[in-house]
């Protein structure tokens, strides 16, 4: 079976959808779904509409897939950070700059 080049509404090459950004290819499936929706779909496009809609699941998937691992990944670094910034601050230091904070207010 030969492979085809899906096509855009307007008869054009439709851009590949790796290339598009997350909100154009959901607004993209957005209006096929649409098209499905009301009956109004071609029946000689039906397939290629059922195709690239499925194309776009399958990337969105992908992708949120993608941001969901590196978010596990980078969430407990984060943490670590600031639990090591605020070890960093020792009682003494506390301590020391209540004191100035209550002795400056003192002054005013």
């Amino acid at each position: 079976m030969a492979s085809r080049t899906p096509k855009a509404a307007d008869g054009g090459e439709a851009t590949p959808v790796a290339d598009l950004s997350y909100s154009d290819a959901g607004a993209e499936l957005d209006g096929i779904i649409e098209e499905f929706e009301t009956g109004v779909v071609d029946v000689d496009r039906l397939v290629d509409q059922l195709e690239r809609a499925t194309e776009i699941v399958d990337e969105l998937d992908r992708r949120l897939r993608r941001t969901r691992m590196r978010v596990e990944e980078l969430v407990p670094r984060l943490e670590a950070i600031g639990s090591d910034e605020s070890e960093d601050v020792s009682d003494d230091e506390i301590d020391d700059e209540t004191v100035d904070d209550a002795e400056s207010d003192a002054l005013f």
